[in-house]
């Protein structure tokens, strides 16, 4: 049994730590101050650059049995319309703050796991526990950490509701400009609007996400999706806009990626060129990270969701979820993963909170995992 005091003490200790990722905010701290906090509980710091860590330990098994990971991010995002974003406040059994739910409740049921089974050193395979950087924005924790680590099975403790999810969708981002001619507002002849011509990229926008949602759904996690995120253009009222620029975001599901998105919208851009020669318009594809998609019937899905039901009870089921998490890379280097952790509310928004005894139900379902799937 966890004990559910040190659980509230661990967790509120780590929501009092500011983390915010610098990537996404301005003068964020990043992870370093909580990676060495985590590492002071037996783990070493991996050092990604100024203000940026992974906490890494590794509980060394006896032999013979097989390896888990358990994985959860320390960045969290901004703190913008919150009050005390970081007082870890507990009120009627959930803990508020910052990253609470998202995700430092699964931080916190994996170093108390850890150290439950640290007491009783008889796992046969290794356990690592991985409090790694910049899940938030580019996972340049997870990215550096597999580049030393390597597991059979990995958890990633994102915010399920103690539900075992196995899929997620997928995203990439992409930038359009539309190019057109500046000149003063009263001289139509010698200008093109180039935020007007942006509009008609828009409309292909818009037909693209009525395209996407009539397409066959995948089972669990429904359709994919594109929308417009942020939109700039033009310099003063008095002038036609030479330049607009248009960021995108595309949901993507197993089995797409980037060149599913770049072919998409290169098909838009064509089309509107093809009906208007002064149409010029170009494409240049960002960011992007795969889908999950990890089979129920393998050991680990299987294993965890065991461990949950006789810990949890009835809400132990399969899911998916809308967000991405680290999983993914970790299932592309070949480590099984699968998302597990506790529930709340308040992802991202100015009201964040984790309920405590979740925590300790996941603390609790991550033991009795480890000790199957690793071997004891």
């Amino acid at each position: 049994m966890i004990d559910r005091a040190q659980i509230a003490s661990v967790l509120a200790d780590l929501v009092k730590i500011e983390s915010i990722n610098p990537e996404l905010v301005a003068g964020g701290s990043g992870e370093a101050a909580i990676a060495r906090y985590v590492a002071g509980l037996k783990t070493h710091v991996q050092k990604l650059g100024r203000s940026r860590a992974n906490a890494v330990g590794v509980l060394r098994g006896l032999g013979g049995g097989r390896s888990l990971m358990l994985n959860g991010h320390l960045d969290t995002v901004g703190v913008a319309g919150m009050e005390n974003p970081f007082s870890a406040r507990v009120e009627a059994g959930r803990l508020y703050g910052r990253g609470a739910q998202d995700m430092k409740g699964g931080i916190a049921a994996a170093l108390l796991a850890a150290a439950t089974l640290a007491g009783d050193s008889r796992l046969r395979g290794d356990l690592v526990v991985a409090a790694v950087a910049d899940e938030e924005y580019k996972s340049t924790g997870t990215r550096a950490l597999l580049d030393e680590i390597k597991t059979d099975a990995a958890i990633v403790m994102e915010p399920t509701g103690l539900r075992v999810a196995t899929a997620y969708k997928g995203f990439a981002w992409a930038t359009v400009e539309t190019q057109g001619k500046a000149a003063h507002g009263s001289r139509p002849q010698d200008g093109v609007d180039a935020i007007a011509m942006m509009g008609r990229v828009l409309g292909g926008i818009e037909s693209l996400q009525a395209k996407l949602e009539a397409a066959p759904a995948h089972p669990l996690l429904g359709s994919g999706s594109v929308h417009a995120s942020i939109i700039s253009g033009g310099q003063e009222l008095s002038s036609y806009p030479a330049l607009c620029r248009l960021s995108v975001e595309r949901r993507l599901l197993p089995g797409e990626d980037a060149s599913t998105f770049e072919r998409e919208l290169g098909e838009i851009v064509s089309r509107l060129a093809r009906e208007d020669r002064k149409c010029n318009a170009r494409t240049t594809m960002g960011y992007s990270a795969l889908a999950l998609e990890t089979s129920r019937e393998c050991p680990i899905a299987q294993t965890l969701l065991g461990c949950a039901r006789k810990i949890v009870g009835k809400p132990a089921k399969f899911g998916a979820q809308s967000f991405w998490a680290d999983a993914a890379l970790l299932n592309d280097a070949g480590i099984a993963s699968v998302l597990f952790g506790p529930g709340g509310a308040g992802l991202h928004s100015t009201v964040e909170y984790v309920h405590l005894e979740d925590v300790a139900l996941c603390a609790e379902t991550l033991v009795e995992c480890a000790k199957e799937f690793c071997g004891f």
